[in-house]
């Protein structure tokens, strides 16, 4: 179990990041939400001890993983939005150099832990090829092979599906569902689709602060009945944007379709719809908004 309490950071140009941020993380995916700018790499870095908060507390377990970073940083693994490969290196000799900085300096137990690595992550076949020649997809697998040596009790992954064909995605969500198996994986990310199927448990920052935290499913049940979905030209959508809770809005063969939270149709011509967890995202989203503003 990860245990965030008031974690709060200001940066030094007055931004205040983090505000005063709890969490209960335990094992299995766990995904937070939060477009960009809303504190999330700015929280996965702080639990990745790569940076200091101002105040607050994260424990791991029994570990104080503020007060004891080294001890943190042998029980966790760290892939960030963007990591840094050597191009012209072999997956095989890249994975081989990172297990030697983890401390695994026998070589028959390298060897052994290199192969397992790369079988997991399903790069095995390609371990002698130049990681300068990999998809994205593959570069992120490759990534996850890293973040797993040590046998960290506690991964934490950054905006990892950004940029990834749809194919390459799925296998990537695939391979993290099965490394959440038993560890604590947190999925930091903006895209609401990682998160719907894949986490028991999340939540969603914005501005800085937790705006929601619980089971994707029990906070989809909650807007149930409450969803309206209607076609409107783009001369009307300002007004409706004005005299109702729009949670969403995009364009189907060039016509603004709006999702309306409401709890008896707006008007004529809407529909009730399904709710799910893009309509709680952007609910939570535009009610933050205005406490945003204000703190800016």
């Amino acid at each position: 179990m990860l245990q965030i309490r008031e974690l709060s950071k200001t940066y030094a140009n007055g931004v205040q990041a983090l505000k005063s941020v709890d969490l209960d993380i335990p094992k299995g995916m766990f995904g937070l939400l939060g477009p960009n700018g809303a504190g999330k790499s700015t929280l996965m870095r702080t639990i990745a001890t790569l940076q200091d908060a101002d105040s607050g507390s994260i424990r791991l377990d029994d570990l104080d993983m503020l007060a004891d970073k080294t001890a943190a940083r042998r029980r966790l693994g760290y892939l960030p939005q963007e990591f840094g490969v050597y191009p012209k290196v072999s997956a095989e000799a890249m994975l081989d150099h990172f297990a030697v900085l983890k401390g695994v300096t026998a070589r028959g137990e390298r060897r052994a832990l290199v192969e397992a690595l790369l079988q997991q992550v399903n790069l095995w076949q390609v371990r002698k090829r130049k990681l300068g020649t990999f998809s994205g997809g593959m570069r992120q697998r490759f990534g996850i092979a890293q973040a797993l040596i040590g046998q960290p009790s506690l991964i934490i992954v950054d905006e990892p599906t950004a940029g990834l064909d749809p194919a390459e995605r799925n296998r990537f969500l695939n391979l993290l569902a099965e490394v959440g198996e038993n560890v604590v994986v947190i999925l930091s990310t903006h895209i609401v689709e990682d998160v719907t199927d894949l986490c028991p448990r999340m939540a969603i920052i914005a501005g800085g602060q937790v705006r929601l935290a619980g089971e994707p499913r029990e906070t989809i049940r909650a807007l149930d009945g409450r969803v309206w979905r209607k076609t409107v030209g783009k001369a009307e959508l300002a007004g409706y944007e004005q005299a109702q809770t729009v949670l969403s809005t995009r364009l189907v063969a060039g016509q603004p379709v709006i999702h309306v939270l409401a709890d008896a149709a707006p008007d004529a011509g809407f529909e009730m719809v399904p709710a799910d967890l893009e309509d709680v995202y952007f609910g939570e989203l535009r009610k933050a908004a205005p406490a945003t503003a204000a703190g800016a």
